[in-house]
């Protein structure tokens, strides 16, 4: 189904564009032998439901509609390559104003929207050449959905990148199949038409993103195990057991992984429960250590927007440096206090919260032009995530490297060939500290089809996933 916008739309939609406030290229018409053409889109969904639900930030999800996209490539003497990129259609979390049903609705009919989009462009370049084409126009498919299916309210900016990020992956997939490469191999000025300019301003004039993001992997990443906020910690919790053969508790996941990163979900709204919360998973992880002799552990805390305001996260941080300072010691960053709009919550700015730890945004940051926000009210790191694009990562991994800021690979429960992609990511940006990958935990049954291709990476060692593998051609899954 087509819809036509009204202009109104249409100039709210380009003046929402995350890279809006930055220059845009000449259209790309003149060809270069490594420029490609879209040939041909297709998509298709999975479901999987969870092993136990997963509670962030007030919500609890119990499935996974997953997103496949297929795409093939063309270039200017004729050879072709297919790409594949897939990804969570989170909608719980990329499109909480609307309920379960209508945001996922809303994301499938924007899937079949962004389909056409991208079979459709006539553009010619490298893959970032064409998401800067088809950004806009994938905006203006989001309201056109919004308006067609008479949503409440309109579908977020966050929820047009994650439907679009497996079409983003496929054509980068298919480009690095296409030459025979990684797709990380084709940043620099051989297969990039433009520098980073174009994309983030002059202070990137003359430079390409394999300055920022190399080729060669990483050989091992810490994987931050999630705890989410209603999940079972040890043995006391009554609950009756799944039966499947995986841990039940947080106490029994930690021998069996050798986990060594926790990132701990946090509900908000409630200081005595989260404070509460926290104090006793510390408890539980630093038994569960002292068995087995390790002492280096890591936390993260994500309170995905919980906190009412930033004195919240304040009053919360020091009880908690009161009641277990090595637990203190150990926080490692935090993720996304408050709420995502920076723009009508500007009181609430992280500059003191940010002496004490780095606070990174993750829901807030679509675009540059947030950064540069989320920078000026006093956020210090940046969460990357495969499910807001390829072409987005890579360009707020090299903004955050030149501004100095700490940086962080974070999952959308990927499973699969999703969790491939945001482990090409973590593996290759320089100082991130490590990743996300929760599937393994909530929906194994997704990953069943990959684990035998990629030992090490869905199946947990020492704490660690095994990136250094992530070589071969494209974004190195085979669909």
């Amino acid at each position: 189904m087509r819809v036509v916008l009204p202009r109104r739309a249409l100039i709210h939609a380009a003046l929402v564009s995350p890279l809006a406030a930055c220059r845009r290229a000449p259209a790309v018409r003149t060809s270069r032998p490594t420029d490609i053409r879209i040939a041909e889109v297709t998509h298709a969904f999975e479901d999987f439901r969870y092993r136990a639900p997963y509670q962030f930030g007030g919500r609890s999800v119990d499935r996974v509609t997953l997103l496949n996209v297929t795409c093939r490539v063309r270039s200017g003497d004729g050879k072709e390559a297919h790409g594949f990129g897939s990804m969570t259609l989170g909608n719980a979390w990329a499109f909480p104003a609307a309920s379960q049903e209508d945001g996922l609705g809303a994301m499938k009919a924007l899937a079949a929207e962004l389909r056409g989009q991208t079979a459709a462009c006539d553009d010619t370049g490298h893959p970032i050449d064409l998401f800067r084409r088809l950004e806009p126009q994938y905006l203006r498919a989001a309201a056109a959905v919004s308006s067609s299916m008479r949503l409440p309210v309109p579908i977020p900016t966050l929820c047009t990148l994650v439907v679009a990020s497996p079409f983003d992956a496929a054509i980068h997939d298919a480009y690095g199949k296409l030459f025979g490469v990684s797709s990380y191999a084709t940043y620099g000025p051989r297969f990039c038409r433009n520098d980073l300019s174009v994309d983030l301003g002059p202070d990137f004039k003359g430079e390409y993103l394999d300055r920022y993001v190399p080729e060669a992997p990483q050989p091992r990443m810490p994987v931050f195990h999630s705890v989410g906020a209603s999940d079972a910690l040890d043995a006391s919790d009554s609950r009756p057991r799944i039966g499947d053969g995986l841990p039940d508790t947080l106490e029994e996941w930690i021998p069996r992984d050798g986990l060594i990163r926790f990132k701990i979900k946090l509900n908000g709204g409630n200081l005595d429960a989260d404070f509460a919360r926290v104090v006793a998973i510390d408890r539980v992880v630093t038994r569960a250590q002292a068995a087995r002799r390790v002492a280096d552990w890591k936390y993260s805390l994500d309170f995905n927007e919980g906190c009412p305001n930033v004195g919240y996260l304040l009053e919360f941080l020091r009880r908690v440096r009161e009641a277990t300072p090595s637990g203190f010691d150990r926080i490692l960053y935090i993720e996304q206090p408050t709420a995502r709009d920076l723009e009508r919550d500007r009181a609430n700015v992280m500059h003191e919260a940010a002496t004490l730890r780095p606070v990174v945004i993750d829901e807030s940051l679509t675009g540059l032009d947030r950064l540069m926000l989320a920078r000026e009210m006093g956020y210090t790191g940046v969460a990357l995530k495969a499910c807001k694009g390829q072409t987005q990562a890579m360009l707020m991994a090299a903004a955050a490297q030149k501004f100095g800021m700490f940086l962080c690979v974070q999952d959308l429960t990927c499973p699969g060939a999703s969790l491939i992609h945001s482990a090409g990511i973590a593996a290759r940006v320089p100082g991130n500290a490590g990743i996300e990958a929760n599937a393994r935990q909530f929906v194994p049954a997704a990953n069943q089809a990959w684990e035998g291709r990629f030992p090490g990476l869905f199946t947990i060692h020492d704490g660690v996933m095994a990136t250094g593998q992530l070589t071969g051609p494209g974004l190195g899954a085979v669909a």
